[in-house]
């Protein structure tokens, strides 16, 4: 499946979110392996059965997070996503949460996957680590020196979870900045996980942006239309999964609910 056909202007696409459960050496790791890798499978097979067009496999349960990931996370990021990319036939991409795009195209390129999203691409942002610089010029080299290029890089603007260190740069300039590093996809979010991607903020991106533009949060059966009326897809997570609890499987039934509410 040729990616750039999937994640594409105008194609109206979702991108599901397998959350890892907390990875071997972070503060939540509950000490079983087999069940951190199992439940990522289940949740990707739940969402290809269910319709999503591909799946992003992220760390998400590794909070608190550094901007960069332990060798612990790596490895075991690396063993969830293999596991996942051979039990599904669409799509997958890896989030290295919160930025380690070294070791998202690491796992990516090993393991033949389709993309990644880069969280922190050309902001310089604050979060309760400290402060994260931006990552496009460490992550278009390495992609270049893995021989990575097939591999698309989603990256976010202004990021969830942040605040930007220069608040006077606007949406369209960071929006502009992406584009012209060589960002392949451009995620617009709210303010946190599960709060909608304001309206405003995606169509000021999509009119000057000729890459594909993606409400990255706070999609639900609710706004979906209206999200992607103007988006060109959206990657859904929190509002999958039942009462929003990160740590939860997957619910088929609530992906085909909101999926359901882009179809009418």
């Amino acid at each position: 499946m040729d990616i750039r056909k999937v994640i594409a202007c105008n194609q109206k696409f979702v991108i599901g979110m397998v959350h890892c459960l907390a990875l071997p050496g972070t503060a939540g790791f509950g000490g079983d392996c087999d069940k951190i890798l199992s439940q990522a499978v289940q949740d990707a097979l739940t969402l290809e059965k269910a319709g999503v067009d591909a799946i992003i496999v992220e760390n998400m349960g590794d909070d608190p997070f550094a901007a960069l990931l332990d060798t612990p996370q790596v490895a075991a990021l690396s063993a969830a996503t293999a596991l996942v990319k051979q039990a599904v036939k669409i799509p997958v991409g890896v989030d290295a949460a919160f930025n380690d795009c070294v070791a998202a195209l690491s796992i990516a390129k090993i393991n033949g996957c389709d993309f990644i999203r880069v969280p922190v691409f050309v902001d310089t942002v604050e979060f309760y680590g400290g402060i994260i610089q931006p990552c496009a010029r460490l992550c278009m080299q390495t992609r270049r020196n893995l021989d990575a290029e097939n591999i698309m890089v989603l990256a976010d603007i202004q990021v969830k979870h942040t605040n930007m260190v220069l608040p006077q740069v606007t949406i369209e300039a960071s929006a502009k900045a992406a584009i012209g590093c060589g960002a392949d996809g451009l995620i617009i979010t709210g303010s946190a996980i599960g709060m909608e991607t304001p309206i405003e903020m995606i169509e000021k991106v999509k009119k000057i942006s000729r890459i594909p533009v993606i409400a990255g949060s706070g999609v639900n059966a609710h706004n979906i239309n209206e999200q992607l009326n103007i988006a060109d897809g959206a990657i859904i997570g929190s509002s999958l999964k039942k009462d929003g609890v990160i740590t939860n499987p997957i619910s088929y039934e609530l992906v085909r609910e909101v999926l359901g509410g882009l179809r009418k």
